[in-house]
């Protein structure tokens, strides 16, 4: 296969596993956000907990493995952003951290003690929620990064200065999209009165998506963004040193929807599955709203991935040594040998997980938890 369609197609894989974390490992989150706020007594909670807790520690697989594709397709981009976001890194790691000790310890800790673990399982949510979107939010701006000739990566931005007004921004799509992705599940998955709670917060969650999706495209408009002059090369190996980039006026970032428009469907489906939530999430339709609300997951990702390509990672302080998907990939052997094996364990690991919903699949209630209080959290 040519290196190029090898290049592109690991571009896409990548962007597939951030739609998958975001669509399963997003009701996580969503779920975990809502649990201090949607629940008024301590079986509310458990029935939240517990509509989903078959799944929640393998739907982080979908994190871990788009990290792992990071670190092999694209060696470059995960050494300069791991430790230039480093302790976004660490922020969002040990958020995570809490998440299997809220939900192993809340069962078996005296009960003036659950709040505790209730309150780990929110921050183990809203942090990696909100440090996502920022993250996206600043490659929008480029990040301070520059690259000498060994390729080694130096960095001249702190961390709180990715926390800048766009960013936060971004950061607030990111939490109303996965609170709504939480909110659906709850309603698609859990008991009264949780269910009737989660349709009126899952509106709400899809007005919130809709309105800061909206205004983060307006600013994404008006921002001055990165254009490739010369010395790109799409098929031979990769040197993010041999470009010419320059900070184009605002505007730039939407070109790509004039130069390729199918790209449009990513922000339609945005916005199309949050009104189809919008409208749905009351009804008893609830595996449609949940369908509604991951075609907006998908399509809000897709939106700025179809916005950045061909970047990865832009650099503002040296913008000729910007990452893009056409030269800070692994070699074409090793692409080849990734696609090999990603075409033969992505199916089984897609047919295992939909296996394990299948079997596991049902309704949360009062009743289910006094049947199994020995087994379930």
């Amino acid at each position: 296969m040519d290196y190029e369609v090898l290049k592109f197609i690991w571009w896409v894989l990548i962007g597939v596993l951030f739609i998958g974390f975001a669509i399963m490992d997003g009701y996580d989150l969503g779920t975990a956000n809502l649990l201090p706020f949607m629940s008024k007594t301590d079986e509310e909670r458990r029935i939240m907990i517990n509509a989903v807790a078959p799944h929640w520690d393998g739907n982080q697989v979908w994190l871990i493995s788009a990290g792992g594709a990071l670190f092999a397709a694209w060696p470059i981009v995960y050494a300069t952003a791991f430790s230039g976001f480093y302790w976004a890194m660490l922020l969002v790691l040990f958020a995570l951290i809490l998440r299997p000790l809220a939900f192993d310890y809340r069962s078996k800790v005296n009960p003036e003690h659950t709040k505790i673990c209730d309150w780990g399982l929110f921050i183990s949510g809203i942090v990696p929620s909100l440090v996502f979107g920022v993250a996206f939010g600043n490659l929008f701006q480029g990040f301070g990064f520059d690259l000498d000739d060994t390729m080694r990566s130096t960095f001249s931005q702190g961390f709180f200065s990715l926390l800048n007004p766009f960013a936060l921004l971004c950061g607030v799509v990111s939490i109303a999209m996965l609170t709504m992705q939480g909110s659906v599940w709850q309603s698609l998955r859990a008991g009264s009165p949780i269910k009737e709670r989660a349709a009126v917060v899952a509106r709400l969650a899809a007005l919130a998506t809709i309105v800061t999706f909206a205004l983060a495209g307006v600013w994404v408009a008006n921002l001055p963004g990165f254009e490739v002059v010369s010395g790109l090369v799409i098929d031979g190996a990769a040197n993010p040193l041999n470009k010419v980039v320059h900070i184009a006026d605002a505007g730039v970032w939407l070109n790509n929807y004039s130069k390729y428009p199918f790209m449009m469907i990513a922000p339609v489906m945005g916005f199309a599955g949050a009104i189809g939530v919008f409208l749905l999430a009351s009804s008893r339709l609830h595996g449609l709203t949940f369908a509604c609300s991951s075609i907006t997951q998908a399509g809000i990702i897709m939106t700025a991935g179809f916005s950045l390509f061909p970047f990865i990672l832009p650099s503002s302080t040296n913008p000729n040594v910007s990452l893009t998907l056409w030269d800070s990939v692994s070699s074409h052997l090793t692409l080849g040998i990734m696609t090999v094996v990603a075409g033969i364990f992505v199916p089984l690991i897609l047919c295992y997980t939909s296996w394990c919903f299948y079997r596991l699949w049902g309704r949360m209630t009062a009743e289910h938890l006094a049947e199994n209080s020995h087994s379930l959290y």
